[in-house]
């Protein structure tokens, strides 16, 4: 059960999206284990809620990986779904469309869609954003839930008092992995502080680093942060 954070254009949702397979790297590898089956809730705002749908076809979505696309729903389909809207606390809205929902409702709906899944991996990219605190709890138990699952579970956050109250690992991401560990670790003060040094420091527009040249990124240091600026943080 690991946060992943970072300041804007960090690479978290690029992070997810890799480990997704929605996006191939420009360079190395990201591999997953060989069987294990993915659930991968990207942002709200990447979402298209005037799609006509209801409640019940967006959760319903979460039976594809096993059923298929046009399978029809058994017994022990239709009692999953009835189960995971309970367990989001959306009982009765099954023929409600998505876009009469608020943005804690819709979230509570795509988490249903997880559960339905029954993923052994599980990505939440940003899953909080705009959502009221008591939908935040309610979400954050589920979440618990997984992780006693012994399911793997990554969890794009920006609340970092969030992540030190409720996640025992976090990734601490500024274009390149800073810190990984234990949260309270991993977002020390001086963690944060290279962090933010090293995303001030990289430069969009500089041109790419000859791959034959290796630097030592201890970025903490002035002279590296020079370096960095120069040469677009490659």
């Amino acid at each position: 059960m690991t946060a992943v954070v970072g300041a804007n254009g960090s690479g978290k949702s690029t992070l997810m999206k890799g480990v997704a397979g929605v996006l191939k790297p420009m360079a190395g590898t990201c591999s997953v284990a060989a069987g294990v089956s993915i659930a991968y809730l990207p942002q709200q705002s990447e979402l298209d809620r005037s799609f006509p749908a209801r409640v019940i076809d967006l959760v319903s979505l979460g039976l594809w990986p096993r059923r298929g696309m046009f399978a029809r729903h058994r017994a022990e389909d239709r009692e999953r779904l009835g189960e995971a809207l309970s367990a989001v606390g959306l009982e009765g809205f099954d023929n409600r469309p998505i876009d009469t929902l608020s943005g804690g409702q819709l979230q509570r709906a795509l988490f249903a869609r997880v559960l339905v899944q029954d993923a052994e991996l599980i990505l939440l990219d940003e899953p909080f954003n705009a959502i009221d605190a008591r939908t935040v709890n309610d979400l954050i138990r589920l979440i618990k839930r997984w992780h006693g699952e012994e399911r793997t579970v990554m969890v794009v956050v920006h609340d970092l008092d969030l992540v030190r109250q409720h996640f025992p690992e976090a990734l601490l991401l500024a274009r390149r992995p800073v810190a990984w560990g234990e949260a309270q670790e991993a977002l020390s003060a001086g963690n944060l502080l290279r962090a933010r040094q090293f995303h001030e420091a990289w430069d969009e527009d500089a041109p790419w680093c000859a791959s034959g040249h290796h630097h030592d990124h201890r970025y903490g240091e002035h002279s590296q942060v020079s370096q960095d600026r120069q040469r677009g943080a490659a």
